[in-house]
């Protein structure tokens, strides 16, 4: 174990927390959107920050002692990737529905106008 904490899970922290706040902090659809996929991006380094081993090589048998890298969470976050931007997609067409009915795409606006 390192005596210091390695800058990718900095990043991963501070990409969180900034998707979060994005999320909590705004009344915007669009930016709410936005904080959620900065979130998503946090958690796609943290997965990728964890597949990586030091020193290892992809996982072909070549009769060698070899330390190995798992591909597994590659694979995951390519999957997840592609979820993510359908989900973005959905959001986003949702957000035009809900600009076309209420006229706005701020939370409380359209909150207020719904129980009206």
């Amino acid at each position: 174990m390192p005596d210091f904490l390695p800058i990718n899970y900095v990043i991963v922290v501070a990409l969180m927390m900034t998707g979060l706040f994005i999320v909590i902090a705004t009344n915007n659809f669009v930016k709410k959107i936005v904080g959620l996929n900065i979130f998503q991006t946090s958690v796609f380094v943290l997965y990728i920050s964890i597949g990586k081993v030091s020193g290892g090589t992809a996982p072909i048998l070549t009769g060698q002692p070899e330390t190995y890298s798992n591909p597994l969470p590659h694979v995951l976050i390519l999957t997840a990737i592609v979820v993510g931007v359908a989900t973005t997609a959905l959001g986003l067409a949702l957000i035009v529905r809900i600009r076309s009915s209420f006229g706005t795409i701020d939370d409380y606006d359209v909150e207020t106008a719904a129980k009206n």
